[in-house]
């Protein structure tokens, strides 16, 4: 009898184990690169703007090196608050590049455009949410 009771106590719980195991939802794991993609994809979208083909190619070469610049501040080891302070720094270089380039209109525009996009993947890009 006792037998019995230590084997169906054993089943109830290896089934409750996995019954458990099932209710955790899978999210998919996007890594750094696949976030820099994400982000280099918004970034590129300039429709409704009307660029030049110079100011588009100007702007997708400033793009993926502001991308990569932004993921290599925010995978190293510096101190958080040093990671802020060069985040800060890129993005006020940014800004002056996209006002020389576009004035001051067009780059209000573009990052109108750009933060509606870029709102959904605030908490997955931790500081480097700083730069937009």
């Amino acid at each position: 009898m006792n037998k019995t009771k230590f084997i169906s106590a054993f089943l109830f719980m290896v089934f409750l184990g996995f019954a458990a195991q099932a209710q955790i939802p899978k999210v998919p794991n996007a890594g750094a690169s696949a976030l820099s993609t994400q982000v280099l994809g918004i970034l590129d979208n300039t429709s409704g703007l009307n660029l030049s083909g110079d100011q588009s190619t100007k702007l997708k070469t400033n793009n993926k090196s502001f991308v990569d610049q932004l993921m290599k501040i925010t995978g190293g080891s510096d101190s958080d608050d040093t990671k802020k302070s060069n985040i800060l720094n890129l993005k006020n270089g940014r800004m002056k590049f996209l006002n020389e380039l576009l004035g001051n209109e067009l780059t209000q525009k573009y990052m109108g455009n750009v933060l509606k996009a870029i709102n959904p993947l605030k908490s997955k890009l931790g500081l480097a949410a700083l730069a937009f």
